[in-house]
């Protein structure tokens, strides 16, 4: 991987890393904890008690009615569920030898295809909270010749920095992003992580393709070498939800906000129009953009005045992107006319069941099955009952995961993947 000015953007953002673990690993070292706990769990195999002796994840793939119920009970039972907390003192006790953790866990340290190689990618993950969530997403995207920027929200707490620290720190191309900020949902600092990320990368590598931004919560459906193929065939081109703002959102772009005790609320004053008389377009914070989209956000005139105007509105991430893939002589973008609207079913950057949009199979109207899971704020964390319908889809990644809404859900599609991914390299 080539480096711009001789690397010494990605010497220093390493070094915080380096120093920033340093400090966290000393502010731990009087916590105790148990390591003589199996965390087997953690693996692939079914040996020394792990979950594939539980449960089967082929047949919980394919929909297998019997072993999703007994997935389903395995997931509310108090031992199983105690067995798969990993405590964040794990990860950093793990870390100190970076080859017997990246072995352990099985991480794929050499490029498996020519074709994988010479098409790297770009990640923003921006976490804060959940390191086992984050470990396992950063392992099932994980690819020597990608390169990954890791946001943690300023508020996260010590050990959860720490953990997610440790881990970056075993990684060459994992870096943490130079710049974090306190994360207010619904406001202007989600979207500046992401910017944040996306400098850093855009400055430190001048290799790779397509820029994907996912969250600790997020999955892929994808191997590497799928999404990688699906890159290709965008010819240039980005996905991502944007289409005509629904009335019931134009309150967000149209009144001020401000964030007030870690909050956001509006001030009761009405903004000015959008610059450029811009059409706001609506759309969702995850993206599938090439090289060039990035370089018209850091760089074009246009697109700043546009982030100044937005810093204010409500959800900004929810238009942003969506605005600027529709504004003339952005690279990949598409022209603002109402046919090149895209849904966020028909764009490949998240699959994301809406509660409103669910409903039984046989429905006319809904449009997507229901929930196995369970909801949070409309949107569905998904069950294993969901992953023989996510696969089937288009999208390189769905939106929510957690291990503690059910483990089994996140264990059998990864292990689903890696088995693909490694048969995919013979």
């Amino acid at each position: 991987m080539r480096l711009l000015r001789r690397g010494q953007l990605s010497l220093l953002l390493k070094l915080t890393v380096v120093l920033g673990s340093v400090w966290m690993l000393s502010l731990l070292s009087d916590m105790k904890t148990d390591w003589s706990l199996n965390y087997s769990w953690l693996e692939y195999t079914d040996i020394d008690g792990g979950p594939e002796k539980e449960c089967n994840c082929s047949a919980i793939m394919r929909g297998n009615k019997a072993e999703l119920e007994k997935a389903k009970f395995l997931t509310i039972t108090k031992d199983f569920r105690k067995r798969v907390q990993i405590p964040d003192e794990y990860y950093i006790n793990a870390t100190k030898d970076c080859r017997k953790f990246k072995l352990s866990r099985k991480y794929i340290t050499f490029p498996l295809s020519e074709e994988e190689e010479e098409f790297p990618l770009a990640y923003s993950m921006v976490v804060h909270h959940k390191v086992q969530n984050f470990e396992r997403l950063l392992r099932a995207i994980y690819a020597p010749q990608n390169i990954y920027c890791v946001h943690v929200d300023k508020k996260t707490e010590a050990s959860a920095l720490a953990a997610i620290m440790a881990i970056i720190s075993c990684f060459p191309n994992v870096f943490l992003a130079s710049r974090p900020v306190s994360v207010v949902y619904a406001a202007w600092p989600r979207v500046q992580a992401d910017l944040n990320c996306m400098a850093d990368l855009y400055n430190v590598s001048t290799e790779w393709k397509y820029f994907i931004n996912v969250c600790g919560q997020d999955f892929p459906l994808k191997t590497n070498l799928e999404i990688v193929r699906t890159l290709r065939s965008l010819k240039g081109r980005n996905s991502m939800e944007s289409e005509k703002m629904p009335d019931g959102k134009i309150w967000r772009v149209t009144n001020a906000h401000r964030i007030v005790d870690g909050g956001i609320e509006g001030t009761g004053q009405k903004k000015t129009p959008p610059p450029f008389n811009l059409p706001i377009l609506s759309g969702n914070a995850y993206i599938v953009v090439s090289r060039g989209y990035i370089r018209s956000v850091l760089e074009d005139e246009r697109i700043q005045t546009l982030i100044e105007w937005a810093k204010d509105t409500y959800s900004p991430d929810e238009f942003l992107w969506a605005t600027i893939q529709r504004m003339p002589g952005v690279p990949g973008s598409t022209r603002p006319h109402r046919k090149y609207d895209m849904t966020d079913i028909n764009a490949i950057a998240r699959l994301v069941k809406w509660q409103w949009h669910a409903g039984p199979d046989d429905s006319l109207d809904a449009v997507y099955p229901q929930c196995h899971g369970n909801y949070v704020r409309g949107i569905c964390v998904y069950g294993a009952g969901d992953l023989q319908w996510m696969i089937a889809q288009h999208h390189l990644f769905a939106n929510k995961f957690d291990i503690n809404t059910d483990p089994i859900a996140i264990y059998c599609l990864e292990k689903y993947l890696r088995l693909k991914a490694l048969a995919e390299s013979y």
